[in-house]
């Protein structure tokens, strides 16, 4: 029954997003509203540069860029000079209410990773990552735990919500304490606590036990990966709690 519900939810939600996606402006997207200024939101992309970000560990790059009030990541060209790398925000961030817009490409993969420090080769040692992928065309075996909105690797979300390659999925990070909830067009798909048994036992049964600095900073900079595909992100705000 609650699986009925969370997609008979999810079906209002995607058609009254698609409509008010196709009445506003893009450059309207964006923007903060007075409401969200007076309540403490911060704009992390401004629809037109790079301000706020950087390249992981100031690398050489050639994938990302602001384009069509997005942040585009280029996919893979062969025969081009290809630099890639993840790109990360200028500030770091402790407990926060992240939300953003994403859009990926057929067969696409990045994610959004938080408490990202820059002591490892790779933002994914140290963040955890919510999961962007095509999960349905994606190559290949795709396992419940790596598809949309999870935390990678360690755990699925309740149900699949995800819009098709296309279209504009909106998504929501919640850091308070050791307390994480993912959201994926409008509905709380997952929840965990950090450090809890549960997540231990996760952890220490996965790819993740060779990673001694995995989610320990409890602060760190929010990361878009570069997964080698095309992927799109716009309305990205954060809100310290």
């Amino acid at each position: 029954m609650r699986l009925i519900i969370l997609l008979l939810v999810a079906s209002v939600y995607q058609a009254c997003e698609i409509k008010r996606q196709s009445k506003q402006p893009a450059d309207t997207f964006n923007q903060l509203t007075e409401e969200e200024k007076k309540n403490g939101w911060i704009l992390l992309f401004d629809g037109k540069t790079m301000n706020g970000w950087r390249i992981f560990k100031n690398s050489p790059n050639t994938s990302w860029e602001a384009a069509d009030g997005t942040l585009h990541c280029r996919p893979f060209q062969d025969g081009a000079v290809n630099e890639r790398s993840d790109l990360i925000t200028t500030g770091e961030y402790g407990d926060f209410e992240l939300t953003f817009q994403w859009k990926i490409s057929r067969q696409g993969n990045s994610g959004v990773m938080f408490w990202v420090n820059e002591e490892y080769n790779q933002t994914y040692a140290s963040g955890p990552e919510y999961q962007v992928i095509d999960d349905t065309g994606y190559p290949g075996d795709l396992p419940a735990e790596n598809k949309s909105a999870a935390t990678f690797g360690l755990y699925a979300t309740d149900t699949t919500t995800v819009y098709p390659v296309g279209q504009w999925n909106d998504g929501k990070i919640i850091v308070q304490g050791n307390h994480v909830e993912h959201w994926l067009n409008g509905i709380k798909v997952l929840d965990y606590d950090l450090f809890s048994d549960d997540w231990n036992t996760r952890r220490n049964s996965s790819k993740w036990k060779d990673f001694p600095g995995y989610a320990s900073a409890k602060k760190g900079y929010i990361a878009l990966q570069d997964h080698g595909n095309e992927v799109w992100y716009r309305s990205i705000k954060i809100k310290n709690l």
